[in-house]
């Protein structure tokens, strides 16, 4: 059981979601069951040793999300901080914890700020990430004036990464569920605005991925969608034999115009190119809280332009699409 599963359930009923509690309650039962991954139970352990900090407040404003408290003592933060490295690899960030530093992998401050003002307004709006990971984005959402935000990811850790931050900094109005979207009920054409940030390409059929992102807006509704592209103009398709970029899981690298196509065809109204552009080693690197191989060895060391396999290097873009 989510430790906030009430207040969930209760906002769910607030933006005319409260039949989901039914399937979500079997769902979640079963995910987060002790059973479901090896060190979940040590996960948990980790998240009930953290303190709930009475004056916790958190700034999500800008690009370090930041949580602090004037009651704790040096020595205090010092031990939070400590726990916090049992949760590692932190992926998404960065986050300020008392003073510390969770320096993750990503600096995920920078794909926001090349996002935030080109999909508009939050404000008030209801919000669902899907591949959320750890809540960095679906806190700077909340941020920005999101009246609720729904992550979904079926990444434990991530979730219980997101729990220990919610715990410390008793977080509303946000919350990441070890879900995937395949798990959401049919009738989910609810969210004025949908997220789908580096999951396309993990897709086996990309199409199906979005006519199901599709099918969680309301009319008029917005997705933001960000994958990795193919580099180039025109239409074409790269389907990498093997790995790309030492990931196991990449099925497809559309053109942004087959991509464009792609979402014409999922019945998108428009979709609006925001950013294209080379992912590098400033955004994406081996930390002290992700101490694995990243982006630098997933390069040709002779020509950084390539991936190890001889393929163009990783190159995203994000568009915003309007739902009929």
């Amino acid at each position: 059981m989510l430790p906030d599963e009430d207040a969930l359930y209760r906002e769910l009923s607030e933006i005319g979601l409260g039949h989901w509690r039914k399937s979500l309650e079997h769902c979640l039962a079963a995910r987060l069951a002790d059973t479901a991954h090896g060190d979940l139970p040590k996960w948990r352990a980790t998240i009930a040793a953290l303190p709930a900090v009475r004056d916790a407040k958190i700034q999500l404003e800008r690009d370090v999300l930041s949580i602090c408290a004037k009651s704790l003592t040096a020595q205090d933060a010092q031990r939070i901080a400590e726990t916090l490295r049992e949760l590692i690899p932190w992926r998404k960030g960065p986050i300020r914890v008392f003073g510390t530093d969770i320096d993750s992998e990503w600096r995920s401050d920078l794909k926001w700020n090349r996002l935030k003002n080109g999909i508009g307004s939050l404000s008030g709006r209801n919000v669902l990430d899907v591949g959320c990971g750890n809540g960095y984005y679906a806190l700077r959402m909340l941020g920005a004036g999101a009246r609720c935000v729904i992550g979904i990811d079926p990444g434990l850790l991530f979730v219980c990464q997101f729990l220990a931050l919610k715990k410390l900094a008793n977080i509303t109005h946000a919350h990441v569920l070890p879900l995937r979207l395949e798990d959401l009920p049919a009738d989910a054409a609810i969210f004025d605005t949908t997220f789908s940030m580096g999951v396309l390409y993990h897709r086996r059929d990309p199409l199906q991925h979005l006519r199901a992102l599709k099918s969680t807006l309301r009319p008029g509704g917005e997705l933001v969608l960000e994958t990795l592209v193919l580099p180039g103009d025109g239409k074409a398709v790269l389907i990498p034999d093997g790995r790309y970029a030492r990931m196991r899981n990449v099925w497809h690298l559309p053109s942004v115009a087959q991509l464009q196509d792609w979402l014409a065809a999922a019945g998108f109204a428009e979709s609006n190119l925001l950013h294209v552009g080379r992912t590098t080693t400033a955004e994406q690197r081996t930390t002290e809280w992700m101490p694995f191989e990243s982006l630098q060895e997933a390069l040709d060391p002779a020509n950084s332009a390539q991936t190890v396999e001889g393929l163009p290097a990783p190159t995203r873009a994000a568009f915003l699409c309007r739902n009929a």
